[in-house]
């Protein structure tokens, strides 16, 4: 006899380990839970290879929102999840030249709007604010004062899925090959193996992955696999005071440990979907985009040293760049989340909370996520997210 669960979430990582969680907490909820994850060692998995990094400066209401959740969860991890997230609220400081100055100012307002302390800056003030910065060139800056920075997004993963454990819920490690679907509604999952599990609900929370098993489904989503680069620099020089800054060009650099964290995404031409055991490093990126624009912004970067680097895949929504995150239009008792686009581990609270609620009551309780709903791919109403990393 096939095993049967309450709830089976397919992908362990942040979103699948925040859903199960999530769900745990719920006194409400009575039924068994079971997540599948295909590696339990999160070698590649983008939750371990991310830059772990959480900001409330987007153009659309709901990721600012979304973030609000995710940055009130990390200050109180130690109580909720018994860890501590590491966090550092070091801000987020986007720079526009005059050309995307209009654009900086209305995101700036939605962002306002929605609570996030983020600040506006001149360029005289971002001279008094970051004095290592080279200002040439600039119109404008936006920087988080406070809700944003940086965390230990593995260890918050870790710590969802302990005390998920704690609570009940089963882990097992086990590659899902496609959903079982009958009269309109998903009814399991069926193992590599061969193994059928029987669900009341199934969740994909699957990553690069989730697109692939949608489709066994009938889901045709335009998700797909990039890769992204990211390199551990040292700067002789000590910058006080740096937050996690983002050129006009795109290139990014962060505080990490005693050096620094960078990259860039490239050009869209140059930026093909990727094979998911490609995770070879694109060092020219570096020598030829990265590190002269770095040192172009930051002068004491001109003597940086790069002492390693790594690569990792986004789950990219060629759609609109946000997340798909909600019930699969057309089939009942399917949930999904993927498309982050690069956002996932920041906003893997919020979601993972959103789609345990619609599992356990069939609808959102806590925040409304229908604006990242599936469904809007069907009725081609893109949700577009212009501040991507």
């Amino acid at each position: 006899m096939n095993e049967r669960f309450d709830v089976v979430i397919v992908g362990g990582a942040a979103v699948g380990a925040s859903v199960a969680w999530h769900l745990a907490r719920d006194a409400s909820f009575k039924g068994s839970t079971l997540v599948l994850e295909r590696d339990a060692t999160y070698a590649t998995a983008a939750t371990a290879l991310s830059a772990s990094s959480i900001r409330r400066q987007f153009s659309t209401a709901i990721n600012v929102r979304v973030s609000g959740y995710g940055i009130a969860l990390l200050r109180e991890a130690k109580e909720l999840l018994g860890a501590d997230a590491g966090l550092h609220e070091g801000g987020y400081l986007f720079l526009a030249t005059e050309a995307g100055r209009p654009i900086l100012r209305e995101n700036h307002a939605v962002q306002v709007e929605e609570g996030a302390d983020i600040a506006w800056l001149e360029p005289e003030a971002l001279a008094a604010q970051f004095p290592w910065m080279n200002v040439d060139g600039l119109a404008a800056g936006t920087w988080g004062r406070t809700g944003e920075g940086w965390f230990d997004g593995f260890g918050v993963m870790q710590a969802m899925r302990r005390a998920s454990r704690a609570a009940g819920v089963t882990w097992r490690e086990a590659e899902v090959a496609r959903l079982l679907t009958a009269g309109g509604a998903a009814t399991g999952v069926v193992l590599a193996d061969g193994t059928e599990i029987e669900a009341g609900t199934v969740v994909v929370t699957a990553g690069t992955g989730a697109a692939p098993l949608l489709a066994t489904a009938g889901l045709d989503l335009p998700v797909r696999a990039r890769k992204r680069c990211i390199f551990y620099v040292r700067c002789p020089e000590a910058l006080p005071g740096f937050p996690l800054l983002i050129d006009p060009s795109g290139v990014y650099a962060r505080p990490e440990g005693a050096g620094f964290i960078c990259g860039v995404a490239p050009p869209e031409e140059a930026d093909p979907d990727v094979a998911a055991d490609d995770f070879v490093v694109d060092h020219a990126l570096f020598e030829e985009v990265v590190w002269p624009t770095l040192a172009a912004r930051v002068p004491a970067f001109e003597r940086l040293r790069m002492e390693r680097a790594w690569a990792g895949h986004y789950d990219m929504n060629l759609f609109d760049h946000n997340a798909f995150a909600g019930a699969a239009p057309g089939i009942a008792n399917l949930l999904l989340a993927c498309g982050f686009s690069g956002h996932g581990l920041q906003q893997a609270p919020a979601v993972g909370r959103g789609l345990a609620e619609l599992a356990a009551h069939g609808r959102f309780v806590s925040l409304d996520l229908a604006p990242l709903s599936p469904a809007r791919l069907g009725e081609n109403r893109p949700l577009v997210e212009r501040n991507v990393v």
